[in-house]
């Protein structure tokens, strides 16, 4: 056993370093050879790696006295430990192994994305595709000892040439040359906007979905997705949905990115997407319209607004688990509310927050996530045509791959409701 445990580490040592044991050490190169031959204690895939080779070395010996039928399953189990986000991402990982999707990733240069695409083809939940240039991107994948490799591994396409480069500038100039863009402007943009090129992939079905947003903006992104991918058949709103894992539970907190004061109609459009989510996670929803009033306490207009979007929402999902206007203690305190308003629509805390305009949802989600250490997965964008998703430059690599599994679901089943219709 031993043995085992020795074996096990050398092979640790001799994989890419985490970018928690890198970011420990203050970004110091960690690189397999005479200066690193022992993996860091900061390295979170030590209890992965270890415990199953210890486990399998004591089966074998016969010292173990009850036996792991299953050491893949055992594997999945520690993991759950090793990620904070590993139990609430578990159905969405289990789908997205089942039918790897091609996903684009706009800023393919970017250090965070490399080493999160060698965790998606170690996990198996996609199939990544960068977009960057090819020289930039080996360089950088030989600079951070990753084990991947270029064409092999995953597809790079090349802004700086690609074949496909006239089909692409043409169709961009044809969504958008009744919006003030030229032909030369067209061309400019497909070379040298990452995101706009992803969407394009996107829209001609050269990848089934796309994650930009590491770089840059949050807004310039959406606009660059809205122009090429647009909203969903019928939809009249884009939102956005974070997702708080904390000790206490996974709580769900909406719209926390796009609309500053969204109307009644759209907070509905946005709830009932948002519902949706949630259940992709395995979670049924419990939806809390959230304000300073609760039940008609207050009679002015933000209360007003958020008894209407409960109104529509009823007409529309009357199953779903929703009730509001009310505060955030009345929605989390079940015994508070249960003695104040027995009448409620659902038992138990909510779990998805639905606040009445942008500053209070952005402030409450970061808020939120500061003070109870929550570990987070988002922003999760609602109402866009096809799978993409913007996240932030403070994502982590665990995050660009988390939303990489929730695209990669979300094309799943876009294709498969489209198989639907088809018959």
């Amino acid at each position: 056993m031993k043995m085992a445990c020795v074996r096990a580490l050398a092979d640790l040592a001799r994989l890419e370093a985490s970018h928690v044991a890198v970011a420990a050490y203050g970004d110091k190169p960690l690189k397999f050879g005479p200066q690193y031959l022992i993996p860091k204690p900061f390295d979170p895939r030590l209890l992965v790696q270890l415990a199953p080779a210890v486990a399998e070395a004591a089966m074998s010996s016969g010292v173990a006295t009850r036996r792991i039928e299953n050491l893949g399953e055992y594997r999945e189990k520690l993991a759950r430990f090793q990620w904070r986000t590993g139990l609430l991402m578990k159905p969405v990982y289990d789908a997205a192994r089942k039918d790897l999707q091609r996903v684009a990733l706009a800023e393919g240069e970017n250090e965070v994305i490399l080493r999160a695409v060698q965790t998606m083809l170690d996990d198996g939940v996609a199939d990544p595709v960068l977009i960057g240039r090819p020289a930039v991107i080996r360089k950088r994948i030989e600079k951070l000892g990753l084990r991947m490799k270029p064409d092999e591994d995953f597809e790079i396409v090349n802004p700086e040439y690609d074949p496909r480069f006239w089909d692409y500038w043409t169709s961009y100039l044809a969504l958008m040359e009744r919006k003030g863009v030229y032909a030369e402007t067209a061309k400019i943009t497909v070379r040298t906007n990452a995101t706009v090129i992803g969407a394009l992939m996107v829209h001609r079905g050269d990848a089934d979905a796309l994650i930009a947003g590491v770089v840059g903006r949050f807004h310039d992104s959406l606009q660059d997705v809205m122009d090429v991918i647009g909203l969903r058949p019928g939809g009249k709103v884009a939102g956005t949905l974070g997702a708080l894992n904390t000790t206490d539970g996974t709580y769900f907190i909406c719209d926390t990115h796009v609309n500053p004061n969204p109307s009644a109609e759209e907070l509905a459009e946005i709830t009932l997407m948002a519902a949706d989510k949630v259940r992709v996670f395995g979670l049924e929803p419990r939806v809390a319209l959230l304000s300073h009033s609760s039940f008609g306490s207050h009679d002015n207009v933000p209360a007003a607004k958020m008894r209407r979007a409960l109104e529509l929402i009823i007409q529309q999902a009357p199953d779903l688990q929703v009730d509001g206007e009310m505060t955030a203690d009345m929605a989390l305190d079940y015994p508070f509310r249960r003695r104040v308003f027995p009448n409620s629509r659902f038992r138990g805390p909510a779990n998805l927050l639905v606040m009445p305009g942008l500053d209070s949802a952005h402030i409450s989600f970061n808020l939120s996530r500061i003070v109870s250490n929550s570990v987070t997965v988002g922003p999760i964008l609602l109402g866009m045509a096809r799978p993409v998703h913007i996240l932030s430059p403070s994502a982590t690599v665990r995050r660009v791959v988390n939303m990489t599994a929730v695209a990669a679901v979300e094309a799943q089943q876009l294709e498969s409701a489209r198989n639907t219709s088809d018959e």
